[in-house]
């Protein structure tokens, strides 16, 4: 694994198993604690089928996001471009991020959850996007028409107890080409037909950013203060290839 760490984020291997550490910190600057399979976006070596096995834990309460699971890192800082994101992972987001992509799904929490802005239905919507936030404002419209949205960026969500996080679980995803399935502790608690095409990176961090999209034309991005000291504790990892079991 690869060690990422930006402003006060720290990241203690011990073994197989690392600590991802943020300090008490302002909101004037980014922080990130991460560990990854990928130095650059051109190492991503993940496809589909495959599963994997993390345990984890956190100590603190996490103001900003943290996760881990697979992802296409859309932007790098210091490199040019930005690519459409795409990834299937398990995630959390502290108030104020809301990213409320799914229908009757809070926008913040802990997740199950896949997402894939690259699939050409989504490019089939864009030019009606400025009359789409429009009509999203009207709740009724948002109910009736957002699953069209949210099937167009393969958006699927499952929201989990976010006291899960405070003790050590075993989360599990199944990626495969057909859908995903996420586990906790060996019990399934998400499918879905939704799945992220072509090659990802693995990712676990933490940090304290938050973002707000919304299908009613929400959009807005920042950093936090946090408080207490904050940590992800990812203690064993596990990814194996499912090709052999096809």
């Amino acid at each position: 694994m690869y060690i990422t760490q930006i402003g006060k984020g720290r990241v203690v291997q011990n073994g197989d198993s690392y600590r991802l550490d943020l300090p008490p910190v302002n909101r004037e600057r980014y922080h990130d604690a991460q560990i990854s399979s990928y130095q650059t976006r051109l190492d991503f070596s993940f496809t589909p089928p495959l599963r994997m096995t993390v345990r984890a834990y956190t100590e603190g309460m996490i103001q900003g996001t943290a996760g881990f699971g697979f992802w296409n890192h859309p932007y790098v800082p210091g490199e040019r471009g930005f690519r459409l994101p795409k990834a299937v992972w398990f995630f959390f987001s502290s108030p104020p991020n809301n990213m409320a992509l799914a229908l009757n799904v809070a926008g913040n929490g802990w997740k199950a959850a896949t997402f894939d802005a690259t699939r050409w239905q989504f490019f089939a919507l864009l030019p009606t996007a400025p009359l789409g936030f429009l009509m999203m404002r009207v709740p009724a419209l948002y109910r009736r028409l957002w699953p069209i949205g949210q099937r167009a960026i393969g958006v699927s969500e499952h929201l989990l107890d976010s006291a899960l996080l405070t003790q050590s679980h075993d989360y599990a995803l199944e990626w495969r080409k057909d859908g995903v399935a996420f586990a906790v502790d060996g019990v399934t608690v998400h499918e879905t037909p939704c799945s992220p095409r072509g090659s990802l990176g693995f990712i676990a961090w933490v940090d304290n950013q938050y973002a707000v999209i919304t299908p009613q034309g929400s959009f807005g991005f920042g950093l936090l203060d946090v408080p207490q000291a904050q940590s992800l504790i990812v203690e064993q990892i596990k990814i194996e290839s499912l090709k052999d079991n096809i």
